[in-house]
């Protein structure tokens, strides 16, 4: 997960700072030792590397894993979509020596589920550019994905589901709001509110565990969200930085006394445009999921961590379940898992220091509650 700051002083002097925590990626070296839960070969299941073709998107390949259930004839099957920043088919977390994806898909196939995981696009063995890519694109990978499941005779065609975890939460809802061929999905720490949201509350939350000053959190809150509520409403670049510069300049002016006040400088402004940068941010804080939750039929399955602090459960389960309620889905199950934290892992804090730390790479639990799920309906 990274942590993109983009004052890298403003915690010292006690200004604000603007954290992308959601995002799964830190290109650190550790020691890639193997935990506890990855499988190993040989595996009691048929395992299968693909390649299929985004045909909207360039014709670019995508490459990944399928693995089926032998004793199964034509299973369930389960597309992985994973989190914000650039991973593999495993959903590999290199800082924090994880594998989550290739754990879950080792379970859920053990259990009868087929699963499709495949290396994000310009990762790996699949082409295409990642820095250029908004959660859409990535919603186009995954069409992409279903096109290939339906062209497969060793599956149940009218079962394929999609399972995201946190910013695949998102793009899981963006293809059902569109694509009626889904029959199930698995939302796990996916968000209930705009990206700006997202940010605001998991910096605040970060914060508080730092044992940062509520009223320094409280301020930070306050230039964070000018500059997120320009963005939502501007499309122009050279509109959005006069908007975020007028907005910081006049907070300043209007609160002399206030604790961030000082740090507010030209180049702190000139600093905050680097957002602009990134295509997909820029993306990312507008999009309002509940927009396609409200679109979303099919049987679904809604997961969270009480100790995740990155997506929060208080924040985002409520408002998913009233996206859905409005939809008319029959079928939905949310729930909040005690102790787990955003990857699932049983947790102390919930901080992201302890990612590393932890042996386990998905609570056991979960992963039962997943393919039990999956299975009592399909």
């Amino acid at each position: 997960m990274p942590l993109r700051i983009y004052s890298t002083n403003m915690m010292k002097k006690l200004a604000f700072c603007l954290t992308l925590i959601l995002c799964f990626y830190l290109n650190l070296s550790i020691a890639q030792n193997e935990r506890p839960q990855e499988p190993k070969i040989p595996f009691n299941y048929n395992v299968e590397d693909v390649v299929f073709f985004n045909s909207k998107a360039d014709s670019i390949k995508l490459a990944g894993t399928l693995t089926l259930p032998k004793a199964i004839k034509k299973p369930p099957v389960a597309i992985l979509i994973s989190g914000s920043g650039p991973q593999n088919r495993d959903a590999y977390l290199k800082p924090f020596n994880h594998k989550p994806f290739l754990v879950l898909a080792d379970y859920l196939t053990k259990q009868g589920i087929a699963v499709l995981r495949y290396d994000d696009r310009g990762v790996g063995e699949s082409q295409g550019k990642f820095k250029d890519a908004t959660s859409f694109d990535f919603a186009l990978d995954v069409e992409a994905a279903i096109h290939f499941l339906k062209t497969r005779n060793d599956i149940d065609t009218s079962k394929i589901g999609l399972i995201g975890h946190s910013e695949g939460g998102l793009i899981a809802p963006i293809v059902t709001s569109k694509n009626k061929d889904v029959a199930f999905v698995v939302m796990l720490a996916g968000p209930g509110v705009d990206g700006g949201k997202i940010l605001e509350t998991q910096s605040r939350k970060m914060m508080e565990l730092r044992g940062v000053q509520k009223m320094m959190i409280d301020e930070n809150e306050k230039l964070t969200t000018i500059i997120y509520d320009v963005i939502k409403r501007y499309k122009n670049t050279d509109t959005i930085k006069s908007k975020i510069a007028k907005g910081l300049n006049n907070f300043k002016a209007q609160n002399p006394m206030s604790i961030v006040s000082p740090s507010i400088t030209p180049i702190l402004i000139e600093q905050q445009f680097k957002i602009l940068e990134s295509k997909w941010l820029l993306e990312f804080i507008k999009i309002d999921p509940k927009e396609y939750l409200e679109k979303t039929t099919c049987s679904i399955l809604v997961l969270n961590g009480s100790k995740d602090v990155q997506v929060l459960p208080e924040v985002n389960l409520p408002e998913i379940q009233k996206a859905l309620a409005t939809s008319g889905n029959t079928d939905v199950t949310i729930k909040e898992l005690e102790n787990l934290n955003h990857l699932f892992q049983t947790a102390e804090t919930g901080n992201l220091d302890e990612y590393k730390t932890i042996e386990e790479t998905f609570a056991p639990s979960a992963l039962k509650l997943i393919a039990d799920w999956i299975n009592e309906r399909f």
